[in-house]
């Protein structure tokens, strides 16, 4: 198995960080950007594309700040962080995402949040 590395990616967004923690933290709000389905049982996340269920357990949660999953069949060292980030002197907003990929699959998996990342501004209409 190939060693996986850390990445990070941020994307700025326009909406307050109340409102885009929803998105990130409650199942119905990621059902509506990052996955068809979204159920939570005991800190543990079912996430279903096409059929298909992956489950994450959460590791880490900040109200209005950030929320780290860690895919139950993954290596414990590696987690998925999705963070809000908001510049003190401009109020604007970003989302940070910090992921882990192999050398040869960190641009097939930017690409997926690039694209998850768009449903997420159409869905706030940010």
């Amino acid at each position: 198995m190939s060693e996986k590395k850390k990445f990070n990616i941020e994307y700025e967004i326009k909406s307050s960080p109340r409102i885009l923690y929803g998105f990130l933290s409650e199942p119905n709000g990621l059902t509506q950007w990052f996955a068809d389905d979204v159920s939570v049982r005991d800190q543990i996340y079912t996430f279903t594309w096409d059929g298909e269920q992956q489950k994450a357990k959460l590791l880490a949660m900040k109200e209005n700040k950030m929320v780290r999953f860690r895919w139950v069949d993954d290596d414990p060292s590696y987690y998925f962080e999705m963070e809000i980030i908001q510049d003190e002197l401009t109020n604007d907003v970003a989302l940070s995402i910090t992921d882990f990929a192999t050398e040869d699959t960190i641009g097939e998996r930017k690409l997926i949040w690039d694209n998850q990342f768009e449903y997420l501004v159409s869905v706030l209409g940010a």
